[in-house]
C-alpha cells in the first residue's frame, strides 16, 4: 500500500511517465507497423472472407482496448473513491478519449467487416449492440467529467459512473454466448485459436503495439492535464495575493 501510495504522487509519477512515454510511444509505433506490414503482405488470405480478412488485425486490437480502456476507468474510478487519490481520477479521465475512440475504430471496422462477410453494414445483435451502448457511455463519462470540472465538484459522481459503466463489460464478453447473433463467438482462446496461424501470426504484435500506443497516449493525457492544473493553480494563486 506505501508503494502504491507514493506512486500516487503526481512528482513521482511524472519523473516516471516522461521517459516512459516517448518509449512506449515509438515501441508501439514500430510494432503496428511492422504488424501492418506482416498483415498485408505475408499472410493469405482465408479461404472463406478472402483478403476482408485482414480488417482483424485492427479490429480485434481496437475491441480490445475499446474495452480494457473502460477496465481502466473503472480500477482508476475505485481508487478514487476508496484512496481518494487525484491522480487515479486523471487517470481515468486520460483514458477516455482514447478508449472511445478505439471504441469507434472497432464498431467501424466491425461494420466493414460485416458487409462482404454477412451482406449487411449494420445487425442489432448483442455483441454489436453492446459495443454502441460502451461507445455512449463513454462520451456521457466525458461530459460529466468536463460537467464536473466546470462546477468545481469533488470528482466522486464520475468515479462512481465509471464503476457503474463496468457493468457492460461482462455483456459484451459473453453476450454471442447469451443470444443468437451474425457476430462469431470466440475464435482466439490462450491455448487454441480457430483462425489459421498463417494468418494470426501479425496479431500479437498489433495487439502489444497498439496496447503500448494506446499507453502513451494515456500517460500524454495525464502529463497534459496536469501541467494544465498547476498552470491554473498558479494563476488562482497570483489573483488571490
Amino acid at each position: 500500500m506505501a508503494s502504491l501510495h507514493a506512486f500516487a504522487n503526481p512528482a513521482r509519477f511524472l519523473k516516471l511517465a516522461r521517459p516512459l512515454t516517448p518509449v512506449l510511444f515509438w515501441t508501439g509505433l514500430v510494432l503496428i507497423a511492422i504488424g501492418t506490414w506482416a498483415g498485408l503482405t505475408q499472410t493469405p488470405p482465408d479461404y472463406l472472407q478472402g483478403e476482408t480478412v485482414r480488417i482483424l488485425y485492427i479490429h480485434v486490437p481496437s475491441a480490445w482496448l475499446g474495452m480494457a480502456g473502460w477496465s481502466g476507468i473503472a480500477v482508476s474510478s475505485i481508487m478514487f473513491l476508496v484512496w481518494r487519490h487525484p491522480l487515479a481520477g486523471v487517470a481515468a479521465r486520460a483514458i477516455a478519449l482514447p478508449g472511445a475512440v478505439f471504441t469507434a475504430l472497432c464498431l467501424i471496422t466491425g461494420s466493414i467487416w460485416g458487409r462482404p462477410t454477412w451482406g449487411t453494414w449494420w445487425q442489432w445483435d448483442g455483441r454489436m449492440t453492446s459495443m454502441l451502448l460502451l461507445f455512449f457511455v463513454y462520451l456521457g463519462y466525458m461530459a460529466l467529467a468536463r460537467a464536473d470540472a466546470d462546477r468545481g465538484g469533488d470528482g466522486r459522481i464520475p468515479a462512481i459512473y465509471g464503476v457503474a459503466g463496468s457493468v457492460l463489460l461482462p455483456i459484451i464478453r459473453y453476450s454471442v454466448v447469451w443470444w443468437n447473433t451474425l457476430h462469431q463467438g470466440q475464435s482466439i482462446g490462450l491455448t487454441s485459436s480457430k483462425i489459421a496461424g498463417s494468418i494470426l501470426w501479425p496479431l500479437p504484435l498489433m495487439l502489444f503495439g497498439f496496447t503500448l500506443f494506446f499507453a502513451a497516449i494515456v500517460l500524454m493525457r495525464m502529463r497534459a492535464m496536469l501541467a494544465t492544473a498547476k498552470t491554473e493553480a498558479r494563476l488562482r494563486r497570483r489573483a488571490t495575493s
